[in-house]
């Protein structure tokens, strides 16, 4: 069966070593201990973490939407009517295009945090 190790899993679930220590730590994540005393978990477990993770809701409202993408504002450009807002997803550059009131409306500044929502061709920014 396949094994990771903790920073292969960490890097596999976009979180860090650490919390996936923690995670281990608390219980919520099952791993051993390999031949040579490192911690290493199952693919199988694995696996089923990140689709529990994956369905967990992580809003306030329903969508269909299941392509969610948690990054912080990197760059805003804004002309009268239109905006570009630029987020930093892990080691992904997402690029939204939307109106300039929704960019005041949500109240988006360079270093706030946002969630992308990738719905077929259209990416949606919430704050």
């Amino acid at each position: 069966m396949t094994t990771f190790r903790i920073g292969e899993a960490a890097e596999l679930l976009g979180v860090s070593a650490d919390t996936l220590r923690r995670w281990i730590d608390a219980g919520r994540l099952d791993a051993e201990r390999d031949e040579h005393g490192h911690r290493a978990i199952t693919g199988a477990d694995l696996a089923a973490f990140a689709r529990d993770r994956a369905a967990a809701p992580d809003g306030n409202g329903t969508s269909s939407a299941r392509n969610r993408l948690r990054g912080i504002v990197t760059a805003i450009v804004k002309d009268q009517v239109m905006a570009q807002v630029d987020l930093q997803v892990g080691p992904f550059r997402v690029v939204s295009l939307m109106s300039r009131e929704a960019v005041d409306d949500l109240g988006l500044e360079v270093g706030s945090l946002a969630t992308a929502v990738v719905k077929s061709t259209n990416v949606v920014v919430e704050a």
